[in-house]
């Protein structure tokens, strides 16, 4: 037996892979920059006119804060201005990950000083002066609380309808017929239907386009169409789950075309190839931080309410295995990305029945994360037929997820003579 082998990459294109919300993450990260650097500056200028060590104190603290902060903007900015650098191979969508692995660090840092100086002085307490401390607790509390809401600002998990759930995707786009559709299931205050749409090309008619839904169960669903104000829509509502794959036909000329797309349920943008590293470290030190401040507002309250010296050592050495927690995570998640770890076994594993479904078989297969809600694949396949790569290309083309993705093919034919 020999074997032929062809690769094929998909065509040239652009090496962009950065997250949807990029641009509005890195205008929020600086915004909160803006703020903590005032509040810095205000507390420093008041603690020297005030003659408050402990106002200093905390500015010197809200600097360190800016500073990890900053980091996650550089990032964002760094990635945004050299995206289109092509001596970065796969684009410059992990320098959030990059970020978010250095700022875990740091965090794990201010872990450790805070435990060590729990530990002191619980071994050797010092007197607290309450009517100063409180209140900056407490402001600093405010301001990581405004902070918060600036980081989260423009993620708005309400929805259309009643059950709450969002396909996170932009329309699908297939070849089909004389020119290019856009597939979508639309759920904007209306109850899910298939829109679809001419990307390039004319719009088919109505009675010439079918959409059959084929669940994991084996059930089907067949879908017939009618004309909206330029698209076209489902007669009938697609029940829940959204998960199946749809088999899209069009009938033209005596002449039936069809192609194929898989939709799946979505978990609001939180899975682990979608979510934003980068703002997460940067959301992370500011939750960190509030943590902090109601554990050390609760402690000052207690230790001057009953004289208990120990609580607020006590509460700061909570706040350490809390942020020292956060940290771990943070570390985990972002170093396996770092490292190429694989970000979506169930991905893996649908890429493989997608292309074993034929009888072909996958003998390696690499999936790794490029950036938010983008993945790498590279698929080695042998097969006794005659297929070339754009077919699996063709196949594969159904995840959307999939930004940038190599198909090698063996090809095994009977020795001769």
């Amino acid at each position: 037996m020999s074997e032929t082998e062809t690769i094929f990459q998909i065509p040239p294109h652009d090496h962009v892979f950065l997250g949807r919300d990029h641009d509005k993450a890195e205008r929020r990260t600086w915004a909160v920059i803006i703020l903590c650097t005032i509040m810095m500056i205000a507390e420093i200028i008041g603690g020297i006119l005030f003659g408050s060590l402990a106002l200093i104190a905390d500015g010197l603290h809200m600097s360190t804060h800016a500073g990890a902060l900053l980091l996650a903007a550089l990032a964002y900015t760094y990635a945004r201005k050299y995206a289109g650098d092509r001596s970065f191979t796969f684009g410059t969508g992990k320098f959030g990950d990059l970020a978010g692995y250095s700022s875990a660090i740091v965090l794990a840092m201010i872990a450790l000083l805070i435990g060590y100086e729990a530990v002191s002085r619980l071994l050797d307490p010092v007197p607290i002066s309450f009517n100063e401390a409180i209140p900056i607790a407490a402001l600093g509390l405010a301001v990581n609380i405004a902070s918060a809401w600036l980081l989260s600002g423009g993620h708005h998990h309400g929805h259309g309808h009643s059950h709450g759930h969002d396909h996170g995707e932009q329309p699908r786009r297939i070849a089909l017929g004389p020119g290019t559709l856009a597939v979508e299931v639309f759920e904007d205050n209306v109850p899910p239907r298939f829109r679809v749409r001419a990307d390039t090309g004319a719009l088919p008619a109505a009675a010439d386009l079918t959409i059959e839904t084929i669940r994991p169960d084996g059930s089907r669903q067949q879908f017939s169409f009618e004309a909206g104000d330029g698209y076209l829509e489902s007669r009938d509502e697609i029940p829940e789950p959204h998960a199946f794959v749809a088999r899209i036909g069009l009938m033209q000329a005596e002449r039936a075309e069809v192609r194929e797309l898989e939709f799946e349920e979505h978990d609001h943008g939180d899975g682990a190839h979608h979510r934003d590293n980068n703002m997460r470290a940067a959301v992370v030190h500011v939750m960190a931080d509030a943590a902090v401040s109601v554990l050390v507002i609760v402690g000052l309250l207690l230790a001057r309410a009953f004289g208990w010296l120990w609580m607020d050592p006590l509460a700061g050495f909570i706040g350490a295995l809390v942020i020292a927690n956060w940290s771990v995570g943070l570390l985990r998640d972002t170093g396996a990305i770092l490292l190429d770890r694989n970000p979506d076994p169930r991905m893996a594993e649908r890429v493989r029945i997608a292309i074993e479904s034929e009888g072909d078989r996958v003998t390696d297969l690499h999936l790794w994360r490029l950036g938010p809600g983008h993945l790498g694949a590279i698929v080695s396949i042998a097969t006794a037929g005659a297929r070339e790569p754009a077919h699996y290309r063709q196949r594969l083309a159904r995840f959307a997820d999939l930004s940038h993705v190599t198909v090698e093919v063996q090809h095994a034919s009977s020795p001769t003579g």
